[in-house]
């Protein structure tokens, strides 16, 4: 049986972004070789719009570009992620790099300026505390390497 994995929805091609389009990632599809791919997108889970406003976090909450506070979306989006990964005994998940809910270690600095800083998306971080390991697109390798 396949090692099953959580994974960022708009990576394997699902036109559910924020501009309506995609981070299609063939070395992140071709996982499904060696692994059950269980696709999420937490936004969506939160009930927010295809397409919708960009969003970034600041001063902990989740704002849209506009200046309305999501983190209550955000916050649902998350909880369903981890439901699921729970649910279907997911050991890790592999997420979209940067962003508001999937971004681990580094996130956008809540400016909308394309600055980077230290930080947690919402989803990533509730997996990493609830014992999931999260990873980055670009640290696929790496999750090949200990859950294969």
């Amino acid at each position: 049986m396949k090692t099953k994995i959580i994974v960022s929805a708009c990576l394997l091609g699902e036109n559910c972004k924020y501009s309506g389009g995609n981070n299609k990632d063939e070395k992140v599809i071709a996982l499904s070789q060696d692994f059950e791919l269980i696709p999420v997108c937490p936004e969506c889970f939160g009930g927010l719009p295809i397409p919708r406003e960009p969003s970034e976090i600041k001063d902990g909450r989740v704002y849209s570009k506009s200046g309305k506070d999501l983190t209550d979306q955000f916050l649902t989006g998350a909880e369903h992620t981890l439901y699921i990964a729970q649910e279907k005994n997911c050991p890790a998940a592999l997420l979209k790099e940067n962003s508001p809910s999937c971004g681990f270690g580094k996130i956008y600095d809540g400016t909308f300026s394309g600055a980077l800083c230290d930080g947690n998306g919402i989803t990533a971080d509730l997996l990493n505390k609830n014992g999931i390991a999260v990873f980055g697109e670009s640290k696929v390798d790496k999750l090949v390497f200990l859950y294969k």
